[in-house]
């Protein structure tokens, strides 16, 4: 198991390295990079200064006629565009793995501190989402699987699927328009993650309250998830339930419940087990744009969204480079799993 284990460590290198070459080559050939942006900002302010000063040789301002070429090369070379590609790859590389992801051309600031200020935001959607999604569709599954055929069964898959055929940024607005103020009752905040006097307020104030802010957001970011995992958690019961060993455990004597969480539960739970370490990690760093803009969430999503647009590159680069190294890891946890859950399954074998 460690050679596999040491392998797929191994194959993460060229991977990461492959993932951040195909991303650094598409962002080389779109335009407006933040070279162009600020050259548009400066020939616009001076275009927009009305009056040139008095020491102008041609009494006008110049700012129509474009920057000086020598100022246009200090720009590269601020934010260094005055190096071959090659050598930026390599540099953007070297800065990653030292986790150096060095300034924010758009916000001015520290990589590092800008995303570890947004990841309340994410940590809240995400795990919330995750537990929620886990908590209610597992049992939700199993009873589904038991009373398959049932108007239960029937009711809760109509309601699971509608839910997931509703996406979540319309589902928001729906729920702020209800419960927001919009047009019905205004029972749940739908701004920030707290309130303005929430240091003020007492522990159990605080609890209270980022529970109550966050039961909107996470609500329409959740109940598209339900659907997946419900009919995975039923679709995998009923393959157990059919084979014969169930049948043999009945024909013993076993109570219905002993049969169906002693030997039923934990070969069902498999396929749900062993996705467990990729949804966490996929839920806890996922960022909703559309959820996080209706509900004035300021996360990762925007964060994200905003780095594209304004081309800020340092910001794309690193988030890119932690996410896929982090779903590279977790890939491997997936593997792993199948064997912690499984003892069925070896890797010795495995090239």
């Amino acid at each position: 198991m460690w050679g596999y284990i040491l392998r797929r460590l191994l194959l993460m290198i060229p991977t990461l390295a492959g993932i951040m070459l195909v991303t650094f080559a598409v962002i080389q050939f779109v335009p407006g990079g933040p070279v162009e942006q600020m050259v548009s900002k400066l020939e616009g302010r001076g275009a927009g200064g009305g009056e040139a000063s008095a020491g102008s040789g041609a009494g006008a301002y110049r700012g129509s006629k474009g920057l000086d070429p020598a100022q246009i090369d200090a720009l590269k070379k601020l934010y260094g565009f005055d190096r071959p590609v090659h050598e930026r790859f390599l540099l953007l590389m070297k800065n990653c793995l030292t986790f150096d992801f060095g300034e924010s051309y758009y916000h001015h600031r520290k990589v590092s501190e800008l995303v570890v200020d947004k990841l309340p935001v994410s940590i809240t959607l995400g795990l919330w989402s995750f537990f929620l999604t886990y908590l209610v569709s597992i049992p939700l599954g199993i009873r589904k699987a038991v009373r398959h055929g049932t108007p239960f069964d029937a009711v809760t898959s109509t309601l699971v699927l509608v839910g997931y055929s509703i996406p979540g940024f319309v589902l928001g607005i729906l729920l702020i328009v209800l419960f927001g103020g919009g047009s019905f009752w205004s029972v749940f905040p739908i701004r920030g993650l707290t309130s303005d006097h929430w240091e003020q307020l007492s522990w159990l104030g605080k609890a209270t309250d980022y529970l109550w802010h966050i039961t909107l957001p996470v609500f329409a970011a959740t109940v598209g998830s339900f659907a997946v995992m419900t009919m995975l958690t039923k679709n995998s019961f009923l393959e157990e339930i059919a084979k014969q060993y169930v049948t043999t455990a009945r024909a013993k004597g076993l109570e219905e419940r002993a049969v169906l969480y002693r030997h039923v539960f934990r070969n069902a739970m498999i396929p749900l087990i062993t996705g467990f370490p990729a949804s966490f990690v996929a839920a806890f760093f996922s960022g909703s744009l559309l959820i996080e803009t209706i509900f004035s969430l300021d996360g990762l999503g925007l964060l994200g969204y905003e780095s594209v647009i304004n081309r800020d590159y340092p910001v794309v680069m690193a988030t890119l480079f932690f996410f896929s190294l982090l779903g590279l890891a977790a890939k491997l946890l997936t593997d792993l799993s199948y064997l912690w859950v499984d003892p069925r399954i070896s890797f010795d074998k495995v090239s």
